[in-house]
């Protein structure tokens, strides 16, 4: 396997900005680093799922991407504009009462399902580093495993930025909403630009 290749692949993937790091720093600056905690340990828990997924069945993916590929897109694109009206429409000096649902150990579990970054980096990853190199289960589960923890590693550091920044959240929450809510949209875009290709 070509190490180089495949670390500079995962880690720009894990740090790049995308709908999983966008929210954690969103959360974050709005909730609090405690508060935020939970969310990003549902992150980790639904990549180590779909991660899991990905390497388990994608030598049969790999013959229906064709097929499945526009489906997953559009779902996928659809949620990240759903998470980008609701930074948008977020309220930031109010009380919030929406919180559980949009910054808990569920919610961020769930957005594993419907990130198709996460979906088709862990599809790329497997079906071109790993599983050409190992076949047995346990080389899988330890890629799968590395990769959910680099991942998690990522919104991490994300999520870090969202509570040393919080003071600017405060403040400055309307703009920085804005900002984030461009950037969700600009994912969901990329997402749906891929089926032009």
């Amino acid at each position: 396997m070509n190490f180089a290749a495949f670390y500079s692949y995962v880690f720009l993937s894990a740090y790049t900005p995308g709908p999983n790091n966008i929210m954690s720093m969103t959360n974050a600056g709005k909730y609090g680093l405690k508060k935020t905690f939970p969310f990003n340990l549902g992150i980790l828990i639904g990549f180590l799922a779909v991660m899991s997924c990905c390497a388990a069945f994608c030598a049969l993916l790999y013959d229906f991407i064709p097929a499945v590929q526009p489906v997953m897109l559009w779902v996928g694109a659809a949620y990240i504009l759903w998470l980008a009206w609701t930074v948008w429409r977020d309220k930031p000096h109010e009380e919030k009462r929406g919180a559980a649902r949009s910054n808990s150990l569920m919610a961020g579990l769930l957005l594993q399902f419907v990130n198709v970054k996460v979906i088709l980096y862990g599809i790329t990853v497997m079906s071109s580093f790993v599983l050409p190199n190992y076949h047995s289960f346990a080389a899988v589960a330890g890629y799968v495993v590395l990769l959910s923890l680099i991942g998690f590693s990522g919104t991490c550091c994300w999520l870090l930025f969202g509570a040393a920044v919080e003071h600017f959240f405060k403040r400055y929450g309307r703009i920085l909403n804005a900002i984030m809510a461009l950037l969700l949209v600009a994912c969901a875009a990329s997402m749906l630009m891929e089926l032009g290709k």
